[in-house]
């Protein structure tokens, strides 16, 4: 059995990591009824004698003693932490997971990344190394952080560069909020620039998801709850909604567009966590869905939006559940992949659905995807054997995308606005170690990134013939 761990950096990434282990949770102590600690457990979770003062781990097989979730958590903040200190998870961390300062990266990716990144590297690569000591088989780290902020997209990349650094063997699986063109964070345009960077350099597969995509995912839940049909109503303290979910205090505006964030998550982990079918490997996804290695950003779409039975509407058929995962409603950014390439493609499925309705769904929607000519049969399947709680199955695809490149445009497009006036770039350019050139390398690595993606859309149609072999010489 294989292990892996989470990374959590900034307010956002440990807001977002706190929901998946709530959900986790729930999801585990749904299906393990016994309270032993198995395998399906050991892939995220520990088991330790709390009653030893070196919190010594159980053995796989044996009773639960006492969670603990296989998790860095990083702030430059310590409200969010301290709010999962004391909330329903505290019992999960101890101080050797956690690492805060006080003061924030004030929106400023060089102080996360430059100032922050070299005080603490030493004690971040202790904490992973220790996380990572704790596994059998270490597998995939997954990072999650948001773009706009200066701690998690400056401190959030440092870390993703010392994990490539520290464990270049290991897969490295990155989850970036990206902000909305209305964004509160006046620089974010900078910080998100700055560390595409850095995810494009140092990551095996990025899975972008927009704010503004789950501001529209949220609104159109709370239309079908308000909607007055029978039927069609979200529980007043469900997971979809609450922030009681590992948080303390009054629910905010956020909570809801974490709770799917951490669905992605729970989906594309479900292989790891529970038996399966065909289950996939985490590894195989970046080994499958990427033949280009800068070219790793997969656009995901989850459907249902809403699982752990907060929204009692009926089930979706299976059929139309392959559909919804490829119309633009239920994907975690705003694009049209059917208008674009596709370089590959991967269906992750959770519950009682046979590889037959798989395939028959697969060879029904093909006709309507443009895929590259020379990876026609560029799909990658998954199928874990336990759904979501209150739901018979759900659906996650991650699609290699050249339709990505809309969202990256519109980001240079933010960033060249203020670029051009040099607004705000001394915050930057005070911060030790920082230089202007910083600013025209990344985005210089955006523009032929989006180059790339381009170059791939012009073939779109035409039938590329394959490269003449190599002669062997006599």
């Amino acid at each position: 059995m294989t292990q892996s761990v989470v990374v959590q950096v900034g307010q956002c990434g440990n807001q977002v990591g706190c929901r998946f282990w709530d959900l986790a949770l729930r999801e585990h102590a749904h299906v393990n009824k016994k309270g032993l600690y198995d395998e399906a457990l050991s892939s995220f979770f520990r088991n330790v004698d709390s009653r030893k003062c070196d919190g010594e781990a159980h053995f796989v097989g044996g009773r639960i003693q006492h969670l603990k979730a296989r998790a860095v958590l990083v702030d430059m903040e310590e409200g969010v932490v301290n709010e999962i200190l004391h909330g329903p998870l505290r019992e999960m961390f101890d101080s050797t997971q956690l690492l805060t300062d006080v003061s924030g990266s004030g929106n400023n990716w060089a102080v996360g990344h430059m100032t922050y990144g070299s005080a603490y590297r030493e004690q971040i690569v202790d904490k992973l190394r220790k996380a990572a000591e704790h596994c059998d088989c270490l597998q995939c780290f997954f990072l999650i952080h948001s773009m706009g902020g200066g701690t998690g997209s400056g401190l959030g990349t440092k870390v993703l560069s010392l994990l490539e650094e520290e464990f270049p063997e290991v897969c490295r699986i990155v989850t970036s909020i990206y902000p909305s063109a209305e964004d509160d964070v006046v620089t974010s345009p900078y910080n998100s620039i700055l560390a595409m960077r850095e995810l494009t350099e140092h990551a095996d597969c990025v899975l972008p998801v927009e704010n503004q995509s789950l501001v529209d995912i949220v609104k159109k839940i709370k239309h079908i709850s308000d909607s007055g049909k029978p039927g069609t109503v979200i529980r007043r303290e469900s997971a979809v909604i609450s922030g009681q979910g590992g948080l303390i205090g009054a629910e905010k505006p956020f909570d809801a567009m974490n709770n799917i964030v951490a669905n992605l998550l729970l989906n594309i982990t479900s292989s790891a966590r529970f038996e399966g079918s065909l289950n996939m490997d985490l590894n195989e996804i970046a080994m499958n869905l990427v033949p280009f290695p800068r070219l790793h950003y997969l656009v995901p779409s989850l459907t249902p939006l809403y699982t752990l039975a907060d929204v009692s509407v009926p089930s979706r058929r299976l059929d139309q559940m392959f559909s919804d995962a490829f119309s633009k409603e239920h994907q975690l950014i705003r694009a049209d992949p059917k208008h674009s390439l596709y370089l590959a493609c991967a269906l992750m499925v959770r519950g009682n659905v046979q590889v037959s309705d798989l395939r028959r769904n697969i060879e029904r929607l093909k006709p309507s995807l443009p895929f590259v000519s020379w990876n026609q049969e560029g799909w990658k399947t998954g199928l874990c054997s336990v759904p979501p709680v209150g739901h018979s199955h759900s659906l996650l695809a991650l699609a290699n995308n050249t339709c990505v490149k809309t969202t990256f445009m519109e980001l240079r497009e933010r960033f060249t606005k203020l670029y051009r006036k040099k607004a705000h770039l001394h915050h930057y350019l005070h911060v030790e170690g920082m230089e202007q050139s910083h600013f025209s390398e990344a985005l210089s690595s955006l523009s032929s990134l989006i180059e790339e993606y381009q170059q791939l859309d012009a073939t779109k149609g035409r039938f590329m013939p394959d490269a003449p072999r190599l002669r062997i010489a006599r």
